[in-house]
């Protein structure tokens, strides 16, 4: 198939996408709207996109208010646009979907990992200025260029072969974020990575390309890999280096997160557990590790709960595998992950299954049902039948809970109250 019989394709897949024929109608009125990147990429590979990138001259912010009006909405949720006038983008939202906006430009780095000087450009050089080639492919939806096909150099043939290639030798120095994108791409896409590009991965991650970026960008990217479908993408990043580069463990444990989040309950976090899986540690941690894991975390712009969580999972999970084990009963479960968070009970259930079968079996029975577990009767249940406020309300809740926990009181709850006013020992 030829670029124009291409072209014409991606045209006809977007009027069957949310938003695609709204945006088309929009194209006949300009000569300068197209669609871009992954979008395109996608539609060529028969795929449906995430959502819609699309590239202007000039005026992105009221094309966005433009497309906006024109775009279905309910009530409680009408299509909103966002704009970022400082990098000339802008996106609407809607109960379709996402369309991102950007004016075109050309890009220079004045120093490796520095964000980019941005001017005005041309489609050739908003092009030239993307990460792989497989990205690198435009769309115009109007004017007398309409449905003709643009692309950078080997991207066509990349897309047909399934390689993952770079643009130019310089371009994992110039935003050494690429490298994480790399994995991502080649998860995602289930390409492989051009022999050079691969090369060039390598080279940069041992060459400390990647110490140019600021943690927070490359932490926005490590949580971005979480959203993929597949772990395969840290598995990918570990083979090209990336997580070496970054001090993480090396191979990523995709065993032990597939074993993981078959534990973890609805109300866990998959990407946290995730990157817990990506910071684990292959041998149980001193505590001077697993603060040295914890300063790495703050420099990495994790918000405190993400930090926290990640941390009791992937450095805490040691300990907390011996204490399920020697923990047989319900109660004493209770007593031993009553406040861990669950991504660090499933971790750890994960990690004991290769020990005994009884860990992850007794960590399921917490998660699943134990945990949800409660008595019918309250402190102040107790304080009407003439307890006096104090600790012992709570110690004796507590008791008559661990009871019901181990099957040792039945009844509902004028039971819980008699055995909560019985004196302890008796």
């Amino acid at each position: 198939m030829d670029a124009g019989a291409q072209g014409a394709t991606v045209i006809e897949a977007l009027t069957g996408l949310p938003g695609g024929r709204e945006l088309l109608e929009l194209a006949r009125e300009r000569t300068d709207v197209a669609l871009v990147g992954g979008a395109v990429r996608d539609l060529l590979l028969g795929r449906t996109p995430r959502e819609l990138d699309v590239t202007v001259a000039s005026g992105s912010a009221e094309l966005a208010a433009e497309l906006a009006a024109r775009l279905p909405g309910e009530d409680q949720r009408m299509p909103a646009t966002t704009v970022h006038e400082r990098f000339a983008t802008a996106a609407v939202d809607w109960i379709g979907g996402r369309i991102d906006l950007a004016e075109r430009r050309a890009e220079t780095y004045a120093r490796p990992g520095a964000l980019p000087e941005v001017r005005p450009g041309t489609m050739a050089e908003d092009l030239a200025r993307r990460d792989f080639t497989v990205n690198a492919i435009a769309v115009p939806l109007g004017g007398p260029l309409r449905g003709e096909l643009q692309a950078v150099e080997n991207a066509l043939e990349d897309l047909a072969d399934g390689l993952v290639r770079v643009l130019h030798p310089r371009s994992f120095l110039d935003d050494p974020t690429r490298l994480l994108r790399l994995g991502r791409y080649r998860a995602r896409l289930r390409f492989e990575v051009e022999a050079d590009t691969a090369r060039l991965a390598l080279s940069a991650s041992s060459g400390g390309a990647l110490d140019t970026v600021s943690g927070g960008r490359i932490a926005a990217e490590l949580w971005l890999v979480t959203d993929e479908a597949t772990a395969e993408a840290f598995t990918a990043l570990g083979e090209l280096g990336v997580l070496r580069a970054l001090a993480l463990p090396a191979p990523f444990d995709q065993r032990l997160l597939g074993d993981a989040i078959s534990l973890l309950p609805g109300d866990g976090s998959p990407a946290v557990l995730e990157m817990a899986v990506l910071f684990h540690p292959v041998r149980e941690p001193s505590a001077g590790e697993r603060l040295q894991a914890a300063a790495m975390l703050e420099r990495l712009e994790f918000s405190a709960d993400a930090r926290e969580r990640v941390l009791a999972a992937a450095y805490d999970c040691y300990t907390l595998v011996a204490r399920i084990e020697q923990a047989p009963l319900p109660s004493q479960l209770r007593s031993v992950l009553a406040d861990v968070p669950v991504e660090a009970i499933a971790l750890a259930g994960a990690l004991g299954a290769r020990r005994s079968p009884e860990i992850p079996a007794r960590a399921r029975a917490w998660l699943a049902e134990l945990r949800d577990v409660r008595l019918q009767i309250a402190g102040a249940d107790l304080l009407a039948a003439g307890l006096r406020e104090g600790p012992e309300i709570g110690r004796r809740l507590q008791r008559v809970l661990d009871l019901k926990l181990d099957g040792e009181l039945s009844g509902g709850r004028e039971t819980e109250l008699l055995a909560a006013l019985q004196e302890p020992g008796r």
